[in-house]
């Protein structure tokens, strides 16, 4: 079996993964991921009790138990390049040996959950209200760098997104993957559901104008307006179709929710953005507590 070299997985003095600084026994199977590292402890100050903390740069790990069930919430900061960071070195945890630096024969699958914030792409979804993302569509390029394959199903809603945006003729190769459906089943009620569009930036790349012209000033009308049977673009922020994407090509479980905080179509701001995370956070703690995950 080949040997993972130093370089290529990079392990610090204490055992640990060089940027989460984690090791095998202080990650839960059913992991949160938040982008704010002051998020964490939002997250865990629900908790029954914490057995581990830590910290290096912006990754923020905290694992503890609600109720029975074992949780670590983790902070991946913005965008999808941490998110390739973060999906990696989680997988490691449980599916490389670090001591052979060997991939394991028996992989374990993770349950990981994005908590998050979005900005709204349809009229209807209104601000302080909850996506549950049925679909990660990446503008991004970052799982163009993995070999990775599209479901049939998936395959025709690209294609018929590619020939709604032109988005594929220069800017990007965009790719989809659909979430975990043993996820989403607990997470129905009070979640609108439609695909979410994952951006490599907030300015640009999010359709917004302050002192640089736009490649695409249509970008808003062109996810707004697309349909595919029943599908529609509800929503984009910048990190689901990464999660997504990485967590099918190494077999985890994902599902990215997130607390609407500005609505693009009707250019309103959540006034308490907050709250609406804090009753977000809620929602999935008390339904991973329930869960059979």
């Amino acid at each position: 079996m080949n040997t993972i070299g130093a370089s290529e997985l990079i392990i610090n003095n204490r055992g640990a993964l060089y940027h989460i600084n984690t090791r095998p026994e202080e990650i839960a199977n059913t992991i949160i991921t938040v982008g704010d590292p002051d998020r964490v402890k939002e997250v865990s100050k629900h908790f029954d009790r914490i057995e581990f903390r830590n910290q290096h740069r912006e990754f923020v790990t905290h694992t503890g138990y609600v109720g029975k069930k074992r949780i670590s919430v983790v902070s991946t900061g913005i965008g999808p390049d941490n998110i390739d960071i973060v999906i990696n070195e989680l997988d490691a945890l449980v599916n490389i040996d670090l001591e052979t630096r060997t991939i394991k024969e028996k992989i374990t699958p993770l349950n990981i959950i994005r908590v998050g914030t979005s900005g709204s792409l349809q009229q209807g979804i209104p601000v302080d209200s909850f996506v549950a993302s049925t679909h990660g569509l990446g503008l991004d390029n970052l799982l163009n760098f993995y070999s990775h394959t599209t479901q049939v199903e998936d395959a025709q809603i690209l294609n018929a997104f590619n020939n709604h945006t032109q988005l594929n003729m220069g800017i990007s190769a965009p790719y989809i993957n659909a979430c975990s459906m043993a996820l989403m089943k607990d997470f129905v009620n009070n979640f609108h559901h439609g695909i979410t569009v994952t951006c490599p930036g907030f300015y640009g790349p999010q359709g917004r104008v302050l002192r640089m012209g736009l490649a695409q000033p249509k970008l808003i009308d062109k996810l707004t307006s697309f349909t595919f049977g029943q599908h529609t673009i509800i929503n984009f922020e910048m990190e689901t179709s990464a999660i997504y994407g990485m967590g099918k090509i190494l077999g985890h479980h994902c599902l990215s929710l997130s607390a609407i905080v500005a609505n693009r179509i009707s250019k309103e701001f959540s006034k308490d953005g907050n709250a609406a995370v804090e009753k977000l956070i809620l929602i999935t703690l008390e339904n991973i507590a329930a869960s059979q995950i």
